[in-house]
């Protein structure tokens, strides 16, 4: 099968348990983690409060938050909690979005920009590592983006699929789906890392990241 789940579960909990019992990452410290979600909570609360505890160990690990730089929803959750416990959040919201989802004035760097494609742009441009948590069709579109160029070789950075409370079953099945009728071939996998719990995500990060320059090819746009 092509989609690849790079840590099994005991490998994950040994890693997790290092990360907790001396409070360093077990790889390189990603400057930015670009993380999307809903602007909604759903109606799980485990959602909410995995946001909150990304939000935490992102602001103590001293990684930089990009974001959708909205203040609702899941949004809202990991930009606060991120906030709350002294990190530096950057939201990037296009002009004509902020009439329709009030941004988050509080974060240290507010961007406007003209356009989805400029704000995915410059997403993808400021962070190291991608990560979605559960969300909407925009939180859809902007993972399967991702994976599409890392499929394509466009970027090596770690897109992560957290898998909240089995929020993303229906995907990965989908995913299944496209491998079992070849339209997802050898060679050209869907690319990603998978948790369940919001505090596996950045060792799991930390472990996969590379931190030399010249990984993302823009040659493709």
């Amino acid at each position: 099968m092509g989609t690849i789940k790079l840590e099994r579960p005991r490998k994950m909990r040994d890693l997790v348990n290092q990360t907790q019992s001396n409070g360093k990452l077990p790889g390189p410290t990603p400057r930015a983690i670009c993380v999307y979600c809903g602007s909604g909570k759903g109606l799980d609360p485990a959602y909410a409060k995995s946001a909150q505890v990304l939000g935490k160990s992102m602001a103590q690990a001293g990684v930089c938050l990009v974001y959708g730089g909205g203040s609702n929803g899941l949004m809202g959750e990991v930009a606060r909690a991120v906030l709350k416990h002294g990190g530096h959040v950057t939201g990037i919201m296009p002009e004509n979005i902020s009439s329709i989802e009030p941004p988050l004035r509080e974060v240290q760097e507010l961007i406007f920009t003209k356009s989805l494609h400029e704000r995915k742009m410059l997403m993808f441009e400021r962070s190291d590592a991608f990560v979605a948590l559960p969300g909407g069709l925009g939180t859809l579109e902007e993972l399967v983006e991702q994976l599409t160029w890392a499929q394509l070789r466009h970027h090596e950075k770690p897109v992560v699929i957290a898998n909240i409370a089995g929020y993303w079953n229906p995907l990965l099945a989908l995913f299944r789906a496209m491998e079992g009728e070849t339209f997802i071939r050898a060679g050209l996998e869907a690319r990603f890392l998978l948790v369940e719990k919001a505090f596996e995500i950045l060792p799991v990060i930390s472990r996969s990241w590379d931190p030399t320059p010249d990984h993302a090819d823009t040659s493709l746009f």
